[in-house]
C-alpha cells in the first residue's frame, strides 16, 4: 500500500494542540499547547520519546522509607502522580495503555503481595513503550508478576505418572489477548474469511499445548538458581534476593520440557538437553512475526488514544507503520505512535470520531485543566473503585486479564449499536456508576482530588483563581471552560444552556465597605462549582473528539 502521509506540522489553533495533547497524555495543561504550538505535533513526539521520566517503583520506595511498610495504595498512587505530573506525558499515556493490554491487577493477591514489583512493572511499560515491540513482549513474558497472574511462573513440564499437562493460561493470554487475537486479521484489522463466508481462527487447542510447553521452566531468578528451592517457592520471601520479584524469570532446564514444540505452524524439534531460552526465543519470534500482530495491536492502540471506530484505512496504515518503520525494522512502537497521532484521521474530527473517556482519564483531564498542588507532596488519590462513590475503576486494578472493558464491546439499545459502533469504555457505565461519578465529580470540585489528610483536606487542592474572576461574566467562564475542558468543541447550544443554568445563582452585589464580600464570593465560587460540573457531566467532555 501507498505511504501515509502524517500531519506532522503545527496547528493553527490552540484547540487543536488541545485536542492533539489529549490524544497523547493525562490531559493538556497550557504549557504542553504552547510547546506543540511552538514546534508541532511530530517534533514533540520527537521531543517526548526522548524524556526519562521517574520511577513508579521510587515512589513505592520512598514510601517505605518514610511509613516502614507499603502496599497497594502505595502503587495506585505512584501511577497517579506519574500521570498528573510527570514531564514524560506521551510515554506515561502509553504505558497506560498497554497496562489495559498487558493486563495484570492488583485485585490479585499475588500481585499486590510485592507493590515494589507491581510498580516496577507499571515502570517496564513506561520504559518499553516506545521501544521495539519484540523487546516488550519477551520482558512482559518473562516478568515473574505476569508470570504469578496468568501462571507460568512454575511451570512444570508434563509427568505422564502423575498425570500432569503443562498450565495452558499465558499460552493461550499470550496469543489471545497480547498479540494475534482470535481470528486472522486482514492489514486493515477487518476479519480473513474462509470460502463459506467464516472467519479463520488463529489457533486451536493443539496450538495452545504446543506453545504451553514452551512456557515451563521459568521461574524466580535467584542466588542459587537453578537449585529446586528457587524454581518451586511459591514467593520470592526467603530467597536471599531483596530483587528477585524485580528480575526477569530464568529458565530452569530441568523443569522445561523436551518434547516436540508445535504451534502456529512451527515446530521445535525435541531437545536432548533441555533449552528453556531456545524454545522461548522460538516461539515469541513466531508471535512478534505473525501478521495479525500490527493489525490487532495497532487497533487497541488507536482505541485506547484516539478513536473507538477507526477506519479500515486507519488501522492498516498505523499497522503498516508496525511491520516496516520506514528503515526495514518491525515492531518499533515509536513509528506506531507516529502513525497513531499524526494520521489525518486524529487531526480531524466526524460524526464517527472520537472514543469515550474511561474515568481515570477524565480526572486527570479535569486535574491537569487547572493549576494543582498536593499537600503532602505525595499525591495521594487512593482507589477510585466504588461505582456507587468513585470512578469505577483504579489504575493498575482491572478486575480481569480483560481489562476493565473489551475493545468490541456494543453498548446494548445505544445509537452507537445501531449503526454499527462499538464503544470500549461505556462496558463500565451503568445506572449506578453514572450516577456515582456525578457524584464524585461533585465532591471533588468542591473539596479537592484524593484521601482527606490529618487536617480534615483533600490532598491535592485545584486552584479555580482565573474562573473565579469570570464568575460575574457567565457566557466568559462557560466560554473558558470549553476551552479547558471540551478544547473548543462545546456546541453553542450546550454552552447557552449552561449559562442558563448558573446564572440562576445570583451573585449580590458588593455592599457598601465590602460587609457581604463572604457571601459574594460563596455565590461566585457555588457559580463555579456548577459550570464545572455541568461541564464535566457533558457529551463534550465525556467523549474526547
Amino acid at each position: 500500500m501507498a505511504a501515509t502521509t502524517l500531519v506532522t506540522g503545527s496547528p493553527t489553533a490552540r484547540a487543536d494542540a488541545a485536542r492533539f495533547i489529549a490524544q497523547a497524555s493525562f490531559g493538556p495543561t497550557d504549557r504542553d499547547v504552547d510547546r506543540v504550538m511552538a514546534i508541532g505535533y511530530g517534533p514533540w513526539i520527537d521531543e517526548q520519546s526522548t524524556r526519562s521520566t521517574a520511577l513508579a517503583r521510587t515512589y513505592v520506595e520512598r514510601m517505605k522509607t518514610l511509613n516502614g511498610t507499603v502496599g497497594r495504595g502505595d502503587v495506585t498512587n505512584a501511577i497517579w502522580n506519574l500521570m498528573l505530573t510527570s514531564d514524560a506525558q506521551l510515554r506515561q499515556r502509553v504505558a497506560f495503555a498497554l497496562s489495559e493490554i498487558f493486563v495484570i491487577s492488583l485485585d490479585d493477591g499475588g500481585i499486590h503481595s510485592e507493590p515494589r514489583a507491581a510498580a516496577a512493572y507499571y515502570d517496564l511499560l513506561a520504559a518499553k513503550g516506545l521501544g521495539n515491540f519484540r523487546t516488550l513482549l519477551e520482558s512482559v513474558a518473562l516478568n515473574p508478576l505476569m508470570g504469578r497472574y496468568l501462571s507460568h511462573l512454575g511451570n512444570q513440564k508434563a509427568n505422564l505418572v502423575t498425570g500432569r499437562v503443562p498450565d495452558e493460561n499465558f499460552a493461550r493470554e499470550v496469543m489471545q489477548l497480547f498479540t494475534i487475537g482470535l481470528y486472522e486479521l486482514n492489514l486493515d484489522g477487518t476479519l480473513r474469511r474462509d470460502s463459506g463466508g467464516r472467519p479463520i481462527e488463529t489457533y486451536g487447542p493443539d496450538d495452545v499445548a504446543g506453545l504451553a510447553k514452551v512456557f515451563t521452566g521459568w521461574s524466580w531468578s535467584c542466588p542459587t538458581f537453578p537449585a529446586d528451592q528457587c524454581f518451586l517457592a511459591n514467593s520470592p520471601t526467603g530467597l536471599n534476593d531483596a530483587d528477585t520479584a524485580l528480575k526477569s524469570m530464568l529458565g530452569y532446564p530441568k523443569y522445561h520440557s523436551t518434547d516436540e514444540k508445535r504451534f502456529l505452524g512451527v515446530t521445535i524439534p525435541a531437545q536432548s538437553t533441555a533449552n528453556p531460552g531456545a524454545s522461548l526465543k522460538v516461539a515469541l519470534d513466531t508471535l512478534f512475526n505473525h501478521p495479525n500482530v500490527g493489525p490487532f495491536i495497532g487497533k487497541q492502540l488507536i482505541q485506547k488514544l484516539v478513536s473507538s471506530n477507526p477506519s479500515p484505512q486507519y488501522v492498516a496504515a498505523v499497522a503498516a507503520a508496525f511491520n516496516n518503520n520506514g528503515a526495514g525494522v518491525r515492531g518499533d512502537m515509536k513509528a506506531v505512535l507516529k502513525a497513531i497521532l499524526l494520521h489525518a484521521e486524529a487531526r480531524t474530527t466526524s460524526t464517527t470520531s472520537g472514543k469515550v473517556r474511561e474515568p481515570i482519564l477524565r480526572l486527570t483531564a479535569f486535574t491537569r485543566a487547572f493549576p494543582f498542588r498536593s499537600i503532602s507532596g505525595n499525591y495521594i488519590v487512593g482507589a477510585t473503585t466504588d461505582a456507587a462513590l468513585q470512578l469505577n475503576q483504579t489504575p493498575l486494578s482491572a478486575p480481569s486479564v480483560f481489562n476493565f472493558f473489551r475493545p468490541g464491546y456494543v453498548a446494548p439499545e445505544s445509537l452507537a449499536a445501531a449503526r454499527g459502533m462499538v464503544a470500549p469504555e461505556m462496558q463500565l457505565v451503568g445506572d449506578t456508576s453514572a450516577a456515582g461519578f456525578g457524584f464524585f465529580m461533585r465532591q471533588t470540585i468542591e473539596r479537592g482530588v484524593g484521601q482527606t489528610g490529618t487536617t480534615g483536606t483533600r490532598d491535592i487542592q485545584l486552584d479555580y483563581s482565573a474562573e473565579l474572576a469570570l464568575a460575574d461574566k457567565p457566557a466568559s467562564l462557560v466560554a473558558r471552560l470549553n476551552e479547558r475542558l471540551c478544547y473548543g468543541t462545546m456546541p453553542s447550544t450546550v454552552a447557552t444552556a449552561i449559562q442558563a443554568a448558573i446564572e440562576k445563582i445570583a451573585i449580590p452585589a458588593l455592599a457598601s465597605g465590602g460587609t457581604n464580600q463572604a457571601t459574594v464570593d460563596q455565590q461566585k465560587r457555588k457559580r463555579v462549582n456548577a459550570a464545572l460540573l455541568i461541564t464535566m457531566l457533558s457529551p463534550d467532555f465525556i467523549v474526547q473528539k
